[in-house]
């Protein structure tokens, strides 16, 4: 098992959106996400010093093969019908890797 933790900004004024679409997830998005061998899934939300929100998520992944995951979650046409209604609500991180959409964050700390 695998822990992964990223960051995104959140537009101040999709806010409330966001936590609308996240208060009823589509039923079909979340077996996917499971298929996928994603697990123990959450999403926090912070505004910053800068005035500015940001989402923080943290999931484990217990599958052997990431890439090939995270690529058929991607392919997955619900998934991306899902991904159309939330992406305008996210501010993707200036400094972010070219490949990602939400920045991967380092793991410093972890206590069982």
């Amino acid at each position: 098992m695998k822990r992964y933790g990223m960051v995104i900004g959140l537009r101040a004024e999709k806010l409330e959106e966001y936590k609308r679409l996240h208060a009823a997830v589509w039923p079909d998005v979340l077996p996917m996400i499971q298929e996928c061998h994603i697990r123990n899934y959450s999403i926090y939300l912070r505004q910053l010093d800068d005035g500015r929100h940001y989402l923080f998520s943290y999931f484990e992944y217990v599958g052997t093969d990431f890439a090939a995951d995270m690529a058929r979650m991607a392919a997955d046409p619900t998934t991306q019908k899902w991904w159309a209604v939330c992406k305008p609500c996210q501010q993707p991180l200036e400094g972010r890797n070219a490949d990602e959409w939400w920045a991967g964050m380092e793991e410093v700390f972890h206590c069982d």
